[in-house]
């Protein structure tokens, strides 16, 4: 064997998996194969200038590389099993939880240090939400902050490359087993383990199916998060984000009865573009760093659309809305609320006569035209149900931009051990379908290492 583990994707799962085995057998000969760039090289085009929008890139640098999607996303670690996954399905709550702790002292020991914990425990603005019908989930927060996070990654970094080989730029073509472990194929050759750790995150989606169909295992696949990102003035949010920084805020629709979430808020952040399989979506992220944070908080407001039989493609039906919006807009579309509730499209001069400066150079549209009547329906509800407890927020020159588009990778059948029915061939992270969060994907691959160390 050309090794004794190989890991397959840099992202969260496959940093910490790696970490935890130099930890515990630092013996071990490690190699870890990444489609993206190495951390240094990850660099988006867009600067606000000369390139204002996506021009897909063959590696888009926002969603691949050392560091995975969550490299540059606002160094968010919720430390709950209430969302981000169900792992602890597998796992179990409480060990759940101890293995998001742990990961949160490595981020502290590499660069995190005197980053802010916060917690919703005690707040009196979870009373608020219930009196106003809207349900604020249990968390403790860790916000690094998309600069400092970035250290923490150059950190482990710096740990990892003396003792684990990387291969950058090099995506994996397939897997296939072989007597006494596995082989993998790339542009460059193939490699040989005994052992396998797939952590290949959102972006590797659909190469993660051709896997499943070709090694037979089975995947369920019925979720996809269709929504937008909400932009307003920091102050409307302030009185929330400075004592808890991120609120998971959860509404059940009087018309529907469907459920909408708020999602990845960031104070004092940017919007920014994500390049997924070349669909253009938005997300956002924000700083630690007093002098990078904007005038503007942004969130996403998501609806959870579940699909029963015989339906099967979730993550198509996302695509194809998104790419809807990227065939009306040329990528992201940007509507004032007031426009859209007034069945109008927004035209630049509306955008620029608004009292909010947008943070994304996006095309003002008309989101009607895109999202379905029941999400849209659901989306507004939604904003004059938060405006109850942070009035401003459906004021006519919020900003909407759309697509957002949390696709889920359909959830991959492993056992406690996170093990397919293939001995020694473990898949991790938000790539398995388990694990939707930095914590959490992180945590999947301290567990795999640690049973992977158990047995050598």
């Amino acid at each position: 064997m050309n090794y004794d583990v190989i890991i397959i994707g840099a992202g969260p799962g496959g940093v910490f998996a790696a970490y935890e085995l130099m930890q515990h057998k630092p013996e071990l000969k490690v190699a870890v194969f990444e489609a993206g760039h190495a951390l240094s090289q990850r660099r988006c085009p867009i600067d606000g200038d000369k390139i204002k929008s996506c021009i897909g890139c063959k590696s888009c640098s926002i969603m691949s590389g050392f560091g995975g999607a969550g490299a540059f996303s606002d160094g968010k670690y919720n430390i709950t099993n209430d969302f981000g996954g169900t792992l602890y399905e597998y796992i179990g709550k409480k060990h759940a939880l101890e293995l998001m702790r742990y990961v949160d002292e490595i981020n502290l020991r590499y660069g995190g240090e005197g980053t802010k914990l916060y917690s919703t425990a005690g707040t009196r603005f979870k009373t608020v939400c219930i009196q106003n019908d809207l349900h604020l989930l249990d968390a403790s927060v860790r916000h690094l902050g998309t600069d400092i996070n970035y250290v923490v990654l150059e950190n482990i970094y710096d740990y990892l490359k003396t003792r684990v080989e990387f291969f950058f730029d090099t995506p994996v073509q397939t897997i296939s087993t072989i007597d006494g472990g596995y082989e993998i194929k790339t542009k460059d050759g193939a490699y040989t383990c005994s052992e396998c750790i797939v952590s290949v995150g959102r972006s590797g989606s659909k190469w993660m199916e051709t896997v499943c169909q070709d090694l037979n295992i089975n995947t369920s696949s019925t979720r996809v998060d269709i929504g937008v990102r909400v932009e307003l003035p920091a102050e409307v949010f302030a009185h929330i984000t400075d004592e808890l920084y991120e609120s998971k805020i959860v509404y059940r629709t009087e018309k529907y009865g469907d459920k909408v979430r708020t999602f990845c808020m960031n104070p004092k952040g940017a919007v920014v573009n994500e390049n997924t399989n070349g669909i253009i979506t938005v997300n956002g992220h924000s700083y630690e760093d007093p002098a990078k944070q904007t005038e503007n908080t942004n969130f996403a407001l998501l609806v959870a659309k579940h699909f029963s039989e015989p339906f099967k493609d979730s993550n198509g039906y996302g695509e194809s809305i998104a790419r809807l919006s990227n065939m009306l807009g040329g990528g992201v579309i940007v509507q004032r609320f007031g426009d859209l509730i007034r069945g109008r499209r927004s035209t630049p001069s509306r955008i620029e006569e608004a009292f909010i400066t947008p943070t994304l150079n996006a095309t003002p549209g008309d989101l009607s035209l895109v999202l379905p009547k029941r999400i849209l329906d659901a989306i507004i509800e939604m904003l004059y149900a938060l405006d109850k407890v942070a009035p401003g927020t459906a004021n006519d020159d919020t900003l909407l931009y759309g697509v957002e588009v949390k696709f889920y990778n359909m959830e991959v059948e492993v056992d406690r051990n996170l093990e397919t029915k293939y001995p020694g061939l473990y898949i991790i992270g938000d790539g398995s379908g388990i694990t939707h969060s930095l914590s959490h994907a992180s945590a999947s691959g301290v567990h795999v290492a640690r049973n992977i160390a158990e047995k050598h």
